[in-house]
């Protein structure tokens, strides 16, 4: 019997019992930060010390996680989710880094203007507005005068700021998907923003030339329908990512004559080092009179990702432009476009002469996706191994089965400069 009372565990003090509402404060916040708006609410019921610890969380976030509504009907859910932001927002203390409104079944609602001009009084650093029902949301004029923001995200809205708009001045990242504004508002939003490092524009309308004057911009995705585009101050431009999604043939001829687009484009672009030609850009850089090399070369790109119509001599020139530009490229994709790939006509012969003046280049990673195993897809491969004599992996994917064991019998028969390099062939 003593040696059984010995074993006993210590008298625990009620402080030992109730370690949760002694956690250090830096803990208390790692917990709440990993958890939803929802489940930080409730951690209140823990003890009367967890009651109000939510109410200082710095980021903000409603989306599907922050509402349970078994109802599929729209108003009810759209009152649920206005009366838990009006509950967090009237209940928060702390200050709010970031605010983020983005549930599936959102509509633009009044009481986002509301919301706006609450956040901008509290000095908001980060902005994300996702509306993914209903027409495109008219930006509240305040949110325009909100100097403190560094981040800016919305998604189907509206920008039309008020004439004393000039610009956030603190406004680091700015991300723009399906929205209209004008073609004077989208220069002067984003002229007016000298510290802009990353920049994304997606199916907008409005405006259809892009000109992109942004001193320290580094990082460019953009992609939908526009007819021209310029850069101006992109001296620091490292990433860029262009889909243009007009496809541009049918209106070569009115474009005769015309200086090259790829001189244009290049020309503010000393460092750009991740290239991504998609959908019918390329097309666009075709236009005019295509240099055999640019002025410059591109000595920091290293990788390159291109879309491209192997039928096509003036895109196939202005690839060969590039890779000749491209003294220290070391990984280049090549996206075929299927949809153009007709039987290859009389003009295929031309192909050859272009490509044997491809220089020797430093690529080791190469990958060709959605090629049919024709002529001038081949001569292209043989050129890049010929040409290669660092190339690690070649990785080659067709577009169909039709014609898989020819074309591998081919690839097997090409010559390489560099014994190392291996051609993965991925089936389709």
């Amino acid at each position: 019997m003593k040696q059984r009372e010995e074993l006993q565990a210590p008298f625990l003090t009620d402080v030992e019992q109730d370690r949760i509402s002694y956690l250090p404060g830096n803990v208390t916040d790692q917990i709440l930060s990993h958890l939803s708006i929802r489940e930080a609410v409730r951690t209140s019921v823990l003890s009367s010390k967890w009651r109000y610890k939510w109410a200082t969380l710095p980021n903000l976030v409603f989306d599907k996680e922050c509402l349970a509504v078994s109802s599929q009907d729209q108003s009810v859910i759209k009152n649920k989710l206005v009366r838990i932001v009006d509950h967090v927002l009237l209940l928060h203390s702390g200050s709010i880094n970031k605010f983020k409104l983005s549930h599936r079944d959102l509509i633009g609602v009044t009481d986002i203007d509301r919301w706006s001009l609450h956040l901008c009084r509290r000095s908001i650093k980060e902005f994300v507005l996702e509306v993914w029902k209903g027409q495109r949301y008219k930006i509240p004029s305040c949110l325009f005068s909100c100097q403190s923001l560094v981040h800016l995200e919305l998604f189907n809205c509206w920008l039309k700021p008020p004439p004393s708009f000039q610009g956030f001045k603190n406004l680091k990242s700015l991300d723009l998907q399906h929205v209209t504004l004008a073609q004077d508002v989208s220069e002067n939003l984003i002229s007016s923003c000298p510290l802009l490092e990353r920049l994304t524009l997606m199916n907008f309308d409005g405006f259809s030339h892009l000109n992109i004057d942004a001193p320290n911009l580094q990082f460019f995705d953009v992609g939908g329908k526009f007819e021209d585009i310029s850069f101006e101050n992109t001296f620091h431009l490292a990433v860029i990512s262009i889909g243009l999604y007009l496809n541009v043939e049918n209106d070569q001829s009115r474009f005769h004559g015309r200086s090259s687009n790829l001189l244009k484009f290049f020309v503010h672009l000393p460092h750009v080092r991740r290239l991504e030609v998609q959908s019918y850009f390329l097309k666009y850089l075709a236009v005019g009179i295509v240099p055999p090399k640019l002025p410059r070369p591109c000595v920091d790109l290293s990788y390159l990702s291109v879309r491209l119509n192997f039928n096509d001599l003036k895109e196939i020139s202005a690839v060969l432009c590039l890779l000749r530009s491209s003294p220290n490229l070391q990984e280049l994709e090549i996206l075929a476009r299927p949809e153009e790939m007709i039987t290859v006509g009389e003009h295929a012969n031309l192909w050859e002469d272009e490509y044997r003046s491809c220089p020797v280049m430093q690529l080791r990673f190469v990958r060709l996706d959605g090629i049919f195993g024709m002529k001038p897809e081949l001569d292209f491969i043989s050129v890049l191994l010929l040409c290669s004599p660092v190339l690690e992996r070649m990785t080659v994917k067709p577009a169909s089965v039709i014609g898989e064991i020819e074309l591998m019998k081919q690839l097997l028969r090409f010559r390489r400069a560099s014994a190392q390099a291996e051609i993965i062939y991925v089936d389709p």
